[in-house]
């Protein structure tokens, strides 16, 4: 025989050998334990399509220390289109850990396109206005967003990444 019958013989011989393995694991149901509960939830379903988060509004005419929310519940793997509005006349210093754990696409402002290659630090809001952030939630996990020198008042929430 030549060398290359002997090679492909050999390696014919261990996929028979290793086939019977592969199948008996395949067997294994280890989710058999699994509360049906579980089973029957259904993930929320991912689009190609940017989503919109609710506009999140800091300050308001009657009352700058005002939010009208405060948690927020994204999805990893979506991409969304994020409102972020001062209506009040204090300045807003926004910060979030958000922002480390996203793939940031681009923050417009009055129609003028940022793109970056990273995060920012913080949004600042020196006037009434608005700042829209577009990303996708990349990372599982709990994020803080505040309005640090006015979190104590209420300026500050949570958003969750499913």
């Amino acid at each position: 025989m030549s060398k290359y019958s002997i090679l492909a013989f050999a390696t014919l011989l261990g996929v028979v050998i290793a086939s019977p393995a592969a199948f008996a694991q395949a067997d294994d149901d280890d989710d058999d334990d699994a509360p049906e509960a579980a089973q029957t939830q259904e993930q929320p379903k991912i689009t190609l399509a940017s989503k919109n988060v609710p506009e999140l509004i800091l300050g308001s005419k009657d009352d700058n220390f005002a939010v009208n929310q405060k948690d927020f519940e994204l999805v990893a793997g979506q991409g969304y289109r994020w409102k972020i509005t001062s209506a009040a006349g204090l300045e807003y210093k926004f910060v979030t850990d958000l922002f480390r754990n996203v793939w940031m696409n681009q923050i417009v402002i009055n129609d003028l396109e940022v793109h970056m290659n990273g995060a920012p630090a913080w949004l600042e809001f020196d006037a009434e206005g608005t700042i829209n952030v577009q990303f996708t939630a990349v990372r599982h996990g709990e994020y803080t967003w505040s309005v640090p020198d006015l979190a104590d008042k209420g300026m500050k929430g949570k958003i969750v990444i499913k």
